[in-house]
């Protein structure tokens, strides 16, 4: 391949990349036979404000680069434009007996910045609907608790495993779970650890699943 086919090929990468990726992706090719590595030709240079000729990196300078850097590939490098765009780049290069080319691709993914911080703040909530219709005071969750500690009829420091079991049950059907921080508040009460709590909670599920297993259909 020649210098002719080795430029031909990357400026139809370049439009064609351009052309898929829309006008947020700025593509070019650069001679990288000389030092001030000029560009041949560019699509979507507004990103940039480049356009052939120019001299300028993706970051405004006009900065010679060494020999190291005139070969190097780079990809997928976070960079930031003088008027403050921010940019993915990479750089591929194609080397020759006689040429020495590189196709550039810049990213603008300004935008989807600005959409993420949208999106984030629109899913932000201060509490969950439920518990916050279903609470009647910030003491509800311990009337809750005090009423299912009743229904067992002992005192905590009394209770073994079983009866702490069939608190989390009973506060599990009165869906006590479903107030905020609700697991650190039971493990307290209980005088257990939150991973405790969780456990119980999984081990409950399972007797469930095991009971509604054993039971026989239908006839």
């Amino acid at each position: 391949m020649n210098r002719d086919e080795a430029f031909e090929f990357l400026d139809r990468t370049a439009r064609g990349i351009a052309e898929t990726f829309g006008s947020n992706c700025e593509t070019l090719v650069h001679d990288m036979s000389i030092p001030s590595h000029p560009i041949l030709v560019i699509y979507n240079g507004h990103i940039s404000g480049r356009s052939a000729g120019s001299t300028m990196d993706i970051l405004g300078n006009e900065t010679e680069l060494s020999e190291e850097g005139l070969r190097t590939d780079f990809v997928n490098l976070y960079a930031t434009t003088p008027s403050g765009q921010q940019i993915k780049s990479s750089t591929f290069h194609m080397i020759g007996p006689d040429y020495n080319l590189a196709l550039g691709i810049n990213f603008d993914y300004t935008s989807l910045v600005y959409a993420n911080r949208i999106l984030v703040d629109l899913m932000s909530a201060d509490a969950d609907l439920k518990s916050a219709m279903w609470r009647s005071g910030d003491n509800r969750l311990g009337e809750v608790f005090d009423e299912c500690l009743a229904a067992v009829g002992k005192p905590v420091n009394a209770l073994n495993k079983a009866d702490r079991l069939k608190i989390i049950a009973l506060l599990d059907q009165k869906e006590a779970f479903s107030f905020r921080k609700s697991v650190p508040f039971i493990a307290q009460r209980l005088g257990v650890s939150r991973y405790t709590v969780y456990k119980y909670f999984s081990e409950l599920a399972q007797e469930r699943a095991t009971g509604e297993a054993a039971q026989p259909e239908d006839a």
